[in-house]
């Protein structure tokens, strides 16, 4: 199920990369992977392999010692964080609750388009994340820190696409998140990509699912490409199994 853009050309590259946190420690080395547009993309493996610092390096959060990022072609490799929606078309989705808890779940979405001055492209926008999310409508006069953390998840997920990004970075969806509500979590994400075409490179602990959930996937060890290929052909070839899916 890979698309790529019109022009032939990936979404995202990501050639060759070592990256790390301070001088004389890669925690990445020589990582490759690539994102076509429309594609969900799972990056798995075990605590420590690094997976967090490949979208660290991609997001200007990490130090890139060597290889290229590349946005549509375009190198971006070393952008600013603050660049990476802006310039790149890139939003994040981290690991840890970002919700503002005592603001309310639309104040926290017009968080989402703090740059925008224009306020009725704001309230459209909103009305469009109430469209694809319809509890947050419901919710909307809440305070985001009452509401579940399949709900606040979802609200952080709506609050990334309020710019409209032609990627989004998610890290560990599932995290924190009872089982019932990870199921909806995925649910909601290949719905976005069925209905809106939403391109998605996530990280994802819960191998299994984030597979399930995925076009194609990615496998690092001890910071290195160790695997990939299709979803499918991953959920079912038996080393990955036996390594990162508890099965044998």
């Amino acid at each position: 199920m890979t698309a790529v853009n019109d022009a032939g050309v990936m979404l995202l590259e990501v050639i060759d990369l070592t990256a790390g946190y301070y001088t004389g420690h890669d925690v990445i080395r020589g990582v490759n992977l690539e994102v076509a547009r429309g594609e969900i993309v799972c990056v798995i493996g075990p605590n420590g392999a690094g997976k967090s610092t490949v979208f660290k390096a991609i997001y200007g959060l990490a130090e890139v010692r060597s290889g290229r990022v590349l946005c549509e072609g375009r190198d971006i490799t070393g952008i600013a964080p603050e660049d990476a929606l802006r310039t790149a078309g890139m939003a994040m989705v981290p690991q840890l609750r970002s919700v503002f808890p005592q603001m309310t779940v639309y104040e926290n979405l017009e968080l989402g388009m703090f740059l925008e001055r224009d306020r009725i492209r704001v309230r459209e926008r909103i009305d469009y994340v109430y469209d694809l999310f319809p509890k947050l409508a419901e919710r909307s006069k809440q305070a985001a820190g009452t509401m579940s953390g399949g709900e606040q998840r979802m609200l952080e997920i709506g609050r990334s696409l309020m710019h409209e990004p032609r990627l989004v970075l998610m890290d560990e969806p599932s995290a924190g998140l009872a089982p019932i509500v990870t199921r909806q979590v995925f649910e909601a994400i290949r719905q976005l990509n069925h209905d809106i075409g939403l391109t998605v490179l996530m990280i994802e602990q819960n191998a299994r699912q984030g597979l399930e959930a995925s076009h194609r996937g990615y496998v690092l060890e001890t910071g290195r490409n160790s695997y990939e290929g299709p979803a499918g052909d991953l959920l079912s070839d038996p080393e990955v199994r036996r390594a990162f899916l508890g099965a044998r």
